[in-house]
């Protein structure tokens, strides 16, 4: 019986856990990715290239957010 709510899904939240902690562990390269883009971006704002990778490395800092979501819309309640 789930709780009422359209969002309650705790079997998609426990079984994303282990995707998410793996996604967690690519975010934090993400973060380190981001930081040296953004010393990049400081020396150089010219480049483009530098521009693209600071966007790629914060999509990978939000990916775990986007797994645990993902997951939990999979599986009905």
């Amino acid at each position: 019986m789930c709780c009422g709510d359209d969002d309650c899904r705790p079997l998609g939240f426990l079984l994303g856990l282990p995707f998410a902690f793996l996604s967690l562990i690519i975010s934090v390269v993400g973060i380190v990715v981001w930081i040296v883009g953004l010393v990049l971006t400081c020396i150089c704002p010219c480049c483009l290239c530098v521009t693209v990778l600071v966007e790629l490395a914060l999509d990978l800092i939000k990916a775990p957010i986007h797994v645990i979501e993902w997951f939990t819309s999979q599986i009905p309640c």
